[in-house]
């Protein structure tokens, strides 16, 4: 199996959600994980301690773990993603450009599986979600 197959059927049901993850050269696995209720380094302290184990069993090569949350400026990677952080402000660049521009600040205000709307500057574009390369949350103070 892989990295991500692992972290896919393993996170679910110990209660979190996977945001991301990266292998790096030097062999660092970082895992990025999310709940609804938010992440404690307890949280990060039980995955870790599950995740050393499933790795050793299914034979995945890392020097070190790392499980830490998404950040304040969450990645936003799936449409479930744009759902749950609806009326959230976000900062997203799209790959080909919509209504002649790449970058994108504004809030959420509706999405599906295969699009999301931004308001910003008294305006409203819809963006596909394949045509997103990079969105994150703002985070509002």
């Amino acid at each position: 199996m892989d990295v991500q197959t692992i972290l896919d059927k393993t996170l679910p049901g110990l209660g979190y959600e996977l945001v991301d993850f990266e292998l790096t050269a030097q062999g660092d696995l970082r895992v990025f994980i999310d709940s609804p209720t938010g992440i404690t380094v307890e949280d990060c302290a039980t995955v870790s301690n599950h995740l050393s184990r499933v790795f050793l069993v299914e034979d995945i090569d890392y020097k070190r773990l790392e499980i830490s949350s998404p950040g304040l400026d969450r990645p936003l990677k799936k449409a479930a993603d744009f759902a749950r952080f609806n009326g959230h402000m976000t900062k997203l660049k799209t790959r080909l450009p919509v209504d002649g521009q790449k970058n994108f600040l504004g809030r959420i205000v509706a999405s599906d599986e295969e699009n999301v709307t931004l308001a910003f500057d008294g305006k409203e574009a819809t963006i596909a979600i394949n045509n997103i390369d990079k969105a994150r949350l703002k985070p509002e103070f």
